[in-house]
């Protein structure tokens, strides 16, 4: 059951001066963080965060860096480390060790944070992503985030057609309400998507964060330290993490629980809410019973 209540907006401070813009759900129960993938924002997670409040936990989902209502940033810096520092002073913020809960980009970010701080962490539930994503996959979204990044689109319906060309497995919205929380109707008249275009350059290309380079090579060595409880979650049709990338990850991570939803691919949250809110409510209430610091790190 959705939590009736709405959350307040806040706004911390993250790194070089970037605010950071998220929804906020008070709770007295373990807390948590969702920060969404490339692209989207904060809205993306359909009603899994309202749900996680209605268990009681304190819940904050942020819009990354260059995203949503969160500052572009005015030297371009869209590396992990930006993000990484981002995480870190969210926790600060909450100020307790904090579940997050993290779909490709927001994934990665979190994997970071998790190693260079892990006493401001209690789990980590990574959202169709590991060290090493298919780079097919990868060419697949980059692609479609750069179509009409600059011109944008003449309606929503246009914005809506070329969604559903990216995603047949989806049936095309009628009600085009949440589309207009991921573009903006600008001054040209035209409908973009509401993050900024620096994003791309610095996603794209071989020295990009999120290329099969000697970053993952250091992801895959972070994910080896992970004493933290964890949990993989795969979209089955997704193309950015095979069978075989989810297999190469439970070895790095042996102790990380793993869900496969059928029907679901990259944007699991999207495609099987129901079953993703599951999936992460029981994980969460399983792994974090109680108050935060009795709780033991997993390996410990």
């Amino acid at each position: 059951m959705a939590d009736s209540r709405k959350p307040d907006k806040v706004v911390i401070d993250g790194f070089n001066g970037v605010k950071i813009t998220a929804d906020h759900w008070l709770g007295d129960g373990p807390a948590v963080v969702m920060a969404h993938g490339g692209g989207q924002t904060r809205h993306s997670w359909g009603g899994t965060a309202s749900v996680l409040a209605t268990h009681g936990h304190q819940v904050l989902s942020v819009d990354l860096r260059g995203h949503g209502d969160t500052d572009w940033d005015s030297d371009g810096n869209y590396t992990m480390k930006a993000y990484r520092d981002d995480a870190l002073a969210v926790a600060a913020w909450i100020d307790e060790p904090i579940a997050w809960v993290g779909a490709s980009l927001g994934g990665m970010t979190g994997l970071c944070a998790v190693h260079e701080t892990p006493d401001a962490f209690s789990a980590l539930v990574l959202v169709d992503i590991t060290p090493k994503p298919a780079t097919k996959g990868l060419d697949r979204i980059l692609a479609f985030m750069s179509n009409d990044a600059e011109r944008g689109f003449a309606t929503l319906e246009d914005a809506a057609d070329a969604i559903a060309e990216y995603q047949p497995h989806r049936p095309r919205p009628k009600d085009l309400t949440g589309l207009s929380k991921n573009l903006r109707l600008r001054e040209d008249g035209r409908w973009h998507w509401h993050w900024d275009p620096a994003f791309l350059s610095a996603s794209n290309g071989r020295t990009s964060e999120h290329a099969r380079d000697k970053r993952h090579t250091e992801l895959t060595g972070f994910a080896k330290d992970i004493r933290k409880p964890t949990m993989l979650i795969r979209g089955r049709l997704s193309d950015l993490v095979t069978e075989e990338e989810a297999e190469e990850f439970l070895k790095l991570v042996p102790h990380a629980e793993y869900v496969d939803v059928a029907d679901a691919a990259h944007m699991i949250a999207g495609d099987k809410n129901d079953v993703f809110t599951d999936a992460v409510v029981n994980f969460l209430d399983n792994q974090l019973p109680g108050r935060l610091p009795d709780h033991p790190d997993v390996g410990d």
